[in-house]
C-alpha cells in the first residue's frame, strides 16, 4: 500500500526558482497561481497608483510600486499586492529585485479568485509583519475599506464609495475622489 506524501509547504527559494511570468504568489508555503487580471480591475489600478504617486511625490514621502513585485514576508510568504507604499523611512525594504519586509500601505483590489485570500489570510499576514495601511478596493460595489493597524491588528477604520474622498491616516493630507478612479468611462 502507498504511503500518501505529506503537504509539502514550498519557501522564498524554492518561489524564486518559479519560471519568469507565472503570477505566482506564495502564501503559507503554498504557490498560489493567480490569473491576470480583467480590464476593470486595470483601470482602477492604474487611476489609484497615479492619484497615489503624484500625492507621495509632491510629498517627497517615499515610492510607489505596482504589481507585479514580490514583497517578502517570511520563508512562507511572498505576495504580489496590487498597489504599494514604501516610505523614506523604511526604504531600506527596497532591492531591485523585490521588497523585504512590510510595506507602510498595501492596496488589494479584490477579484472573485483573490477576495478570500485578500479579506482573510492576507489580512492576518500584513498585520502580522506590521502593515500600517490596507485598502481594499471592491470594483463590484465601487468602496474602497481602509483599514490601519491597532492593537487587535489591522481594523477597519473608514469605509468610502464612490461618491466619496478617499483619506488615509498615514498619509496626512491625501484626498482622492473616488468618483474618478471607480469610473466606468
Amino acid at each position: 500500500m502507498a504511503t500518501p506524501k505529506p503537504w509539502i509547504k514550498f519557501t522564498v527559494k524554492d518561489y524564486m526558482s518559479t519560471p519568469e511570468g507565472t503570477r505566482y504568489q506564495l502564501l503559507d508555503g503554498e504557490m498560489i497561481v493567480a490569473p491576470s487580471p480583467i480590464s476593470r480591475h486595470q483601470r482602477i489600478l492604474f487611476a489609484l497608483s497615479v492619484a497615489l504617486r503624484e500625492f507621495v511625490t509632491r510629498q517627497q514621502g517615499g515610492e510607489v510600486f505596482i504589481a507585479p513585485l514580490d514583497v517578502v514576508l517570511s520563508n512562507y510568504d511572498v505576495a504580489q499586492p496590487d498597489i504599494l507604499f514604501v516610505s523614506n523611512a523604511r526604504s531600506d525594504i527596497v532591492t531591485e529585485a523585490n521588497i523585504q519586509g512590510a510595506p507602510d500601505l498595501v492596496v488589494e483590489i479584490l477579484s472573485p479568485g483573490t477576495a478570500t485570500y485578500d479579506r482573510g489570510y492576507k489580512q492576518a499576514l500584513y498585520s502580522r509583519h506590521n502593515v500600517r495601511e490596507y485598502w481594499l478596493v471592491d470594483p463590484d460595489a465601487d468602496t474602497v475599506e481602509v483599514l490601519a493597524e491597532s492593537q487587535e491588528g489591522l481594523a477597519t477604520v473608514a469605509s468610502y464609495d464612490a461618491a466619496g474622498t478617499l483619506k488615509s491616516p498615514l498619509l496626512e493630507g491625501l484626498a482622492i475622489e473616488l468618483a474618478g478612479i471607480f469610473s466606468r468611462e
